[in-house]
């Protein structure tokens, strides 16, 4: 359960993605669907319920019959298992695009530089940015801004990715360049991916499975050929035809 105030943003939410799955949530704005990557990115705080990565709960457990919130440094650890890409790329502006991907590495995992650069060179050049590594995040456009924050999020070697409308801050003709990207990702990977969208070709090519999301519940839960071509729940029917 998710409260902002007397708001109930998620309620009797349960479902589970499994290891190397790509799932993909879809739902007008509003549904949630943003709420719950930052519950797992532990940027939001459960009001109720628990989250388990891997098995190993998240933020909170059971200990002596009662939900208690694990020790920060727990979550801590349990959080550097997971990546997020935002929509506005949130880039450090001051650092370089080879400091924007080699300070966690260094500082949280304990890279050695050389070891982290590396690692940051590969992924550079996996993104089309092998040439950026000195520039600024502010010289670059807004599509290489997004690529560097995959690339960034990537340098943590994740198990899990969370994805929250990565193109929606995007100009058009830029967004097909940071799709390709995830499509390489997810081609090349076996990271598990949770991912929130309004681009349905994308979702529909990626994805395992589509959960479609209206008031904090999921009310269709689908392999993608079949929720883009035979929803049954007529609320997903509404929002397909609105944005296909």
């Amino acid at each position: 359960m998710k409260k902002f105030g007397d708001n109930t943003v998620l309620d009797d939410l349960n479902f589970d993605v499994k290891k190397g799955e790509r799932v993909t949530l879809i739902g007008p704005s509003g549904s949630g669907k943003t709420t719950i990557l930052r519950l797992v990115m532990t940027l939001e705080h459960l009001t109720g319920g628990f989250i388990y990565v891997d098995g190993h709960p998240l933020t909170h457990e059971m200990r002596g019959g009662k939900r208690v919130e694990r020790k920060k440094k727990d979550v801590a650890r349990m959080t550097t298992r997971i990546g997020m890409v935002f929509q506005q790329f949130n880039l450090f502006p001051n650092m370089t695009v080879m400091e924007n991907l080699t300070e966690a590495p260094i500082h949280v995992l304990g890279r050695s530089k050389a070891e982290a650069q590396e690692r940051a060179r590969e992924l550079l050049e996996n993104v089309g940015l092998g040439d950026k590594v000195d520039e600024h995040p502010m010289r670059l456009s807004g599509g290489q801004q997004q690529r560097v924050a995959i690339a960034r999020a990537l340098a943590m070697d994740p198990e899990v990715l969370l994805l929250d409308e990565v193109t929606s801050a995007l100009d058009p003709e830029l967004v097909g360049e940071v799709l390709n990207v995830l499509r390489h990702v997810a081609e090349t990977t076996n990271i598990t991916m949770l991912i929130v969208t309004h681009e349905m070709q994308f979702a529909s090519e990626v994805s395992h499975r589509v959960l479609m999301f209206d008031g904090g519940h999921i009310i269709e839960d689908k392999p993608p050929a079949q929720m883009f071509s035979e929803p049954e729940n007529e609320r997903t029917q509404a929002f397909l035809k609105a944005v296909l």
